[in-house]
């Protein structure tokens, strides 16, 4: 069981350090924000390349700060039942649901957005605006995070094995 815990460690030390750099995005996208609205409101002078930028910004912060929103249990969940029962039916049910729900719909994601991004780097995919942001980067943020959000999803089932097992707790 030392090699399933320091599995754990592992994925949930990944998560931690991806998820406390993703935090960060949000001093970039807030700067970009009061730059936008002084532009706009002071200067009389919107820009086109600050609006993509935020949208870009704010997309990248939010996919990739999942897994650690996952780690820390910070998504949201349904416990009108699921607090009444015991650690290990817990324990067995979110295994259940990881199995059934979780890991179907992160597999089925990654699949397409794998070959979304490799197509979108292989045409060097732009936005439609002046601008032309590049959207392959975009595109490339969705796998990644889907990626680190499996991975927490595999340390959430061996915490629940772990559980069952007498060697863990919630």
């Amino acid at each position: 069981m030392n090699i399933v815990k320091k599995v754990i460690q592992t994925i949930d030390a990944i998560n931690l350090w991806v998820g406390k750099i993703g935090a960060w995005s949000l001093v970039a996208l807030t700067l970009l924000v009061v730059f936008e609205v002084i532009s706009r409101k002071v200067f009389n002078s919107p820009t086109i390349w600050t609006y993509e930028t935020i949208t870009m910004i704010f997309g990248f912060h939010f996919m990739i700060v999942a897994a650690y929103g996952l780690l820390h249990k910070s998504l949201v969940n349904v416990d009108v039942l699921y607090d009444r029962l015991s650690q290990n039916t817990k324990a067995i049910l979110d295994i259940i649901t990881y199995l059934i729900l979780f890991f179907p719909f992160i597999i089925t994601v990654l699949i397409f957005s794998i070959g979304e991004a490799q197509h979108s780097w292989v045409v060097k995919e732009t936005s439609s605006t002046l601008f032309g942001a590049p959207v392959y980067l975009t595109k490339t943020v969705i796998p990644v995070a889907f990626s680190l959000l499996g991975l927490q999803g595999v340390s959430e089932i061996l915490k629940r094995v772990l559980i069952i097992t007498n060697e863990g707790t919630a």
